[in-house]
This record gives C-alpha cells, structure tokens and sequence, in this order.
C-alpha cells in the first residue's frame, strides 16, 4: 500500500520500502494518511462498493436490476457465493485502509507537534468508520441475537509488517467491533480539526445500535456545530456539471473524485449511457408512487432518451461520492427524540418538518414513528444502503427474506478463509 501511495505521487522509487526505512518523516506520516484516503476511496469500498452492494441485496421492491455482470446479480438475487469477487475486494480494501491508518498511527510520534492530533484523529476516524461498516456486512445485525457471541470481523489495531502466524487473527465480536468503532469514533471526535465527521458516523452507528440517547447527542452535535446548512432545492445536493464539484455547504463527509482518479463508481450503475453511465439500474414506479404530490424529491427521478426511469443522483460521471450529510443527522434526532419522548436540541416535528420544507412540502402537525422512517427512505434513497440497514435493525423483512436471514450477511471471502484457517464462515456459506 505504502509503495502503491508513494508510487503515484513520485517520493520514493522503490517498490518495497521497509517500514522503518518508508515513514521517517512528518511529511511521510502524511502521505501515508493521503494514502488511506486513497484506499478509502477505491471503487469496491468508499467509491461506490459500500453503497451499493447492500442496496442491490435490500432494494429489490424499488429498483430493478439488469446488470450483465453475473456476480452483482448474485447480489440482486440474494444468492451470494463465498467466492464472490466484488464482497471480496470491499473485504481487502478495508483492510488495506486499516493498515494504512495503523501506519500512521504506529509513526504519529515523527509528526509535527502543531498537526499530530488531527493526523492521528483523521486516522482514527478511518479506522472507525471502516470497522463499522465491516461489521455491518460481514457479521449479523447487533439486534439479531447477542452481539456478544455473534461473530464480527478481526480487530487489527497494528502494521502488518510480514504474514506470519501472528497474521492469522480470529473474528471477534460484533460488540468487540462496534466497541473498536467507538473508541476510534470517539477520540478522533476529540483530537481531528473536524470533529463532526467524526460525531455524524457516531449518531449512525448508535442508531444502527439502537442507542438512541446517544445518537440524538451525536446528531446534534452536528446540528449545533454551524458547519452545515441544507441545500436548497433538493435537487442541487446532487449538481451534475460534468466535472469535479466541491462538496456542497450540506455535505458532512464525501470521497472527492476528479478527472485524475476516474469516475464515480455509483455513476456506472445509476446512469444510463446519457451520463457516461451502463444503465444497470432501473426505478421501479412502484417506488415514486410513495412521494407525496408536490415533492420535490421527485426531480432526481427522470426518464432517460430510453424512456427508462433512473436515479439522477449520480449522474456527474465525476461527482463527489457522499458518506454522510446533514439531512440524515436532522432525521436521526428526530427518531431518536420521538422514541425517548425528549426534544434534545430541537422537536422531532421541527426537525421532520425541516427535511419536509427543503423538498416542498407542508409542515405536519404531528409527527410519529412512521412519518420519520417515510422521510428517511425518501430523502436518503440510493445513496448509503440505508434499505438493508434499516431494515435490519428495524427487524423488518427484505423482500421474502426476514431481517436476521444469514443470506442478507456476506459471506467471509472464501480466499481469506484458505489463507487464514482461524477465521469462522457464516452460517449458510460452508466453510
């Protein structure tokens, strides 16, 4: 990874360095940091993989697949095999990016003082935010039995300097990698100059945990921050230039792709061929009837010169891929203040109303349950995965499939499981 970073910004021309040879600098602990944002942002992980796939495996009432790419239709199709490519690669992407930022932090030390706490912040808040989203996949929801026993993914907190024996670490616990995920979370909420990308992951992942008091104290953190506003129309979050678009006042934390680094991978699916896309994906119609008349949320809906209705989320071949933005931060406290009965920084029917208002809509008088979970699949579709996740930690069926069914987990790369005879499979893949 160090050698693939260094390579392609010219520093050093080897192509194996030592790591006591390769990171001697403050500017070296800073490229390597550059380098897992690099990783971060590869197709199969940040670029699109993370978004993506749970959505093809969740969404199949709202969007249609016709894909030619057989081991994404086994995603579609529920049927996913242990050797399947694309889980595999979201799989070593993770933790080659684990690596880097295990890098950095294993050398924060040789940074400058005046920058070594954001660096080391930045690094865990990597760190975090992949492990959350690893044990997301490839382990059972937290409220699918005990996160105690289930089996998450392995902990790996130091630099993988050779594969030996000591490379060769079990799974642990869901709850073990939620806990990691949090501590990661946590201190770089404290040390990085941005601390509300770190408070944003955070209210998700007590939201998918069902910590509600925490994740109304996370999301509006963000919220009282000031660093962000909400877009309006609705329809400009997603601006479609043909080039690279700085991040927008509402997005909280997005992988920027430019003309250099290749498209957006999201854009390859969603957009048909008008927008440099293949046209894999369709909207079902069933899907818009949904909207309320009057919902400007509808506008990224379009029919192509096909006649095909599509998503115009992606449709900037080179569009920033967003992780986390302000509107999903408004709709979590709202859910978690309506289920503890509080209004910690605001009322849930403020907050509805707020994201109602942005797309055109009146405001509701009450506000329930159902009336936030509505918004959340209106205003956040496509665009994280949210189908699956939600779903499962609202115990709520996918499809014909029941939230806790093994076939709505990936399976641990069969590769991993050859090379690593400590490493558990989950239930429904052998072994």
């Amino acid at each position: 990874m160090l050698t693939a970073c260094n390579k392609q910004l010219d520093l050093k021309p080897h192509q194996q360095i030592e790591q006591d040879q390769a990171i001697l600098t403050s500017r070296d602990v800073q490229i390597t940091l550059v380098g897992a944002y690099n990783r971060l942002g590869q197709s199969d992980l940040y670029g699109g993989g993370v978004e993506l796939y749970p959505d093809l495996l969740a969404s199949q009432s709202v969007m249609r697949w016709q894909g030619t790419y057989q081991e994404l239709t086994q995603i579609v199709g529920q049927t996913i095999p242990n050797d399947n490519t694309y889980t595999a690669a979201l799989w070593l992407d993770a933790y080659e990016v684990i690596n880097q930022t295990n890098n950095v932090l294993a050398n924060i030390e040789k940074a400058d003082e005046d920058i070594r706490a954001d660096i080391s912040g930045q690094a865990k808040f990597l760190r975090g935010l992949v492990y959350f989203d690893l044990v997301r996949l490839f382990g059972r929801s937290y409220n699918d039995g005990s996160p105690t026993v289930n089996l998450g993914v392995p902990i790996v907190l130091t630099p993988t300097k050779v594969v030996d024996e000591s490379s060769k670490v079990s799974r642990a616990t869901v709850e073990q990698v939620y806990q990691q995920a949090i501590a990661d979370l946590k201190d770089a909420e404290a040390t990085m100059d941005k601390p509300s990308q770190a408070s944003a992951i955070l209210a998700r992942l007590y939201l998918q945990k069902g910590d509600y008091v925490n994740a109304v104290i996370e999301a509006d953190k963000v919220l009282g921050s000031g660093d962000y506003t909400l877009v309006k129309p609705y329809s400009a979050e997603f601006p479609n230039t043909g080039g690279h678009v700085d991040n927008t006042s509402e997005d909280i934390f997005s992988l920027q792709v430019t003309t250099q680094q290749g498209n957006n991978s999201l854009n390859t699916y969603y957009a048909s061929a008008d927008n440099g896309g293949r046209g894999d994906i369709i909207i079902r119609d069933s899907f818009l009837e949904e909207f309320e008349t009057g919902d400007e949320r509808l506008n990224v809906y379009n029919l192509d010169s096909d006649d095909i209705l599509r998503v115009s989320k992606f449709d900037n071949l080179y569009g920033n891929v967003r992780v986390a933005r302000l509107a999903e931060m408004y709709l979590i406290r709202a859910e978690g203040n309506l289920r503890l009965n509080t209004a910690t920084g605001d009322t849930p029917k403020n907050d509805v109303n707020a994201i109602r208002n942005r797309a055109g809509l009146g405001d509701l008088a009450t506000v329930t349950i159902a009336d936030v979970l509505a918004e959340r699949r209106h205003e956040l579709a496509f665009e994280g995965g949210f189908f699956l996740h939600d779903a499962k930690r609202l115990a709520l069926n996918v499809g014909v499939l029941p939230y806790n069914s093994p076939k709505l987990v990936f399976p641990i790369p069969l590769r991993e499981i050859n090379a690593n005879p400590n490493l558990k499979q989950n239930e429904g893949y052998g072994q």
